[in-house]
């Protein structure tokens, strides 16, 4: 696998200065183009530039203007100015204000371009490499901590509560609070909330929060797993019970001074509902096919898919059981009423796909967080997850736009509260058949005007219409673009 190309920016406001660089550079380089200062600071926004070659003379900021704000914001990118001036005190000057890396005087020759970009590119990529092993040096002088400290600050960090996003707004501020508070008491936790919702990171941060943050942390999902074997997993068994005649240790042995955390207790069989409240109220347990009863020392955390109050209720949760996990009862709220968290953590996402698949990325157009915002998530986090996943996969572009959101998003109709997002709640509601017609109407023409990037031409061919008929009709709904571009078919 070859190692990506170097990208250098060039900038000047001359055309034919701009093709000359560019056919001096192309065949070693990566060319990104700008013609002034402001199209520059986009581009530098747009892409990952290692150097950057500017003109000092254009219209507005100067070149050397320009490479200090440069070296302000991204102060990594080797900066070059090509200039027909070399009055000494004006270069000190420049280098002293904008960090000039190298003065190219016009005329320059095509050899001593490209040397300039290579010696620049080699200076970016030495820097990075002194920034790598300065971090190597602080890791490695850290060895004075003890191991213990080194791994209660890593978990803590790394999957403490910190780590749950979410808004200065959000509904989970309040939930996380409260969970702190639990954490540090040693009860047991339920955990309920929709498929999805994070019911196991919460209960990893809750284990990291508490004094048994450096103990082992084990968990187990019940959901389609049989009775026998969830058995033998939690509570072990003796030899002769397994194939091998060998014995297993369980995870309530595994867990002991440590945390246990059981999902899906919801689907757990009354005899295994029953081994679990003596491990829950008593701390005691019995392996598969043994007499003995052992003990352990375990903080237990239950999750649930369901209200376990109303299986109570009717009579398919054991009530002793119940009571005994719900001494912290903590909902879970799911993602449609966290509409103000979903950008957040759509970012966040998005960072984590980009740098597991290799494809750098900026983030999502106002458009698409608001499509992405306005979603009800049936599938919560993992649903979201899954839709930044696919935009990524067809993304063309380092910002991620509207256009690549799957359809039946698109289609939701924008509200503050989760509304119907198929139109199985048109065809069903109250109205007349026109006012109905027509709402699925605005939502179809919606959807493809978002996918064509608000491309009026293409958007009616597509659906049979003609450019004027289209917007005809846009004007008739109030459709408009929300970002407030003028697109190049609208223009006359």
């Amino acid at each position: 696998m070859t190692a990506p190309r170097p990208t250098v920016l060039l900038v000047d406001d001359e055309p034919h200065s701009i093709s000359a660089m560019r056919m001096a550079l192309e065949d070693e380089f990566d060319c990104v183009t700008a013609p002034d200062a402001d199209a520059a600071l986009i581009r530098m926004e747009q892409e990952w530039v290692q150097v950057v070659i500017c003109d000092q003379r254009m219209p507005g900021r100067t070149g050397v203007e320009l490479l200090t704000d440069i070296r302000e914001r991204w102060p990594d990118a080797v900066r070059i100015v090509i200039t027909g001036y070399t009055d000494p005190a004006a270069m000190a000057q420049a280098i002293n204000d904008a960090g000039i890396h190298q003065f190219l005087t016009k005329p320059w020759h095509p050899d001593q371009l490209l040397m300039a970009a290579r010696n620049g590119a080699k200076l970016f990529a030495l820097a990075r490499e002194n920034e790598r092993m300065a971090l190597e040096m602080r890791f490695l002088a850290s060895t004075a901590q003890t191991k213990l400290e080194k791994r209660r600050s890593a978990l803590r960090d790394g999957m403490g509560f910190e780590t749950l996003l979410r808004s200065p707004t959000s509904p989970m501020n309040a939930l996380i609070d409260t969970a702190r508070h639990y954490a540090s008491f040693d009860v047991p936790v339920l955990l309920v909330g929709e498929a999805g919702t994070g019911r196991a990171r919460l209960a990893r941060a809750i284990h990291f929060g508490s004094l048994r943050s450096d103990k082992p942390f084990h968990a187990i999902n019940l959901a389609g797993l049989p009775e026998d074997l969830a058995l033998v997993e939690l509570f072990g068994a003796k030899r002769g019970v397994l194939p091998g005649g060998v014995n297993k240790i369980g995870l309530a042995q595994k867990a002991d001074r440590g945390t246990l955390f059981v999902e899906g207790i919801e689907h757990a069989s009354p005899a295994l509902q029953l081994a679990l409240w003596r491990l829950v109220d008593e701390g005691s347990f019995t392996p598969q096919g043994g007499q003995e009863v052992l003990t352990s020392n375990l903080r237990f955390i239950a999750g649930a898919g369901v209200d376990l109050a109303a299986r109570v209720a009717d009579g398919a949760f054991r009530p002793d059981l119940y009571f005994a996990l719900s001494v912290a009862e903590l909902a879970i709220p799911p993602l449609r009423a966290r509409r103000g968290d979903v950008a957040i953590l759509a970012q966040d996402f998005l960072a984590d796909l980009s740098a597991r698949h290799g494809k750098p990325t900026h983030g999502f157009t106002p458009a698409a967080l608001e499509f992405l915002e306005n979603y009800d998530w049936p599938g919560n986090l993992r649903d979201l997850r899954n839709e930044v996943t696919r935009m990524l996969i067809f993304a063309q572009s380092p910002v991620l736009g509207a256009e690549l959101i799957s359809r039946a998003i698109l289609q939701a109709p924008p509200s503050d509260a989760g509304a119907d997002r198929t139109a199985d709640g048109v065809l069903t509601a109250a109205g007349t058949l026109k006012d109905r017609v027509e709402l699925i109407e605005m939502r179809i023409l919606r959807e493809t005007l978002t996918r064509h990037r608000w491309n009026k031409s293409r958007a009616a061919v597509e659906l049979g219409l003609s450019r004027v008929g289209l917007r005809a009709k846009l004007d008739r709904y109030g459709i408009a673009d929300p970002s407030g571009r003028v697109h190049e078919d609208e223009e006359d």
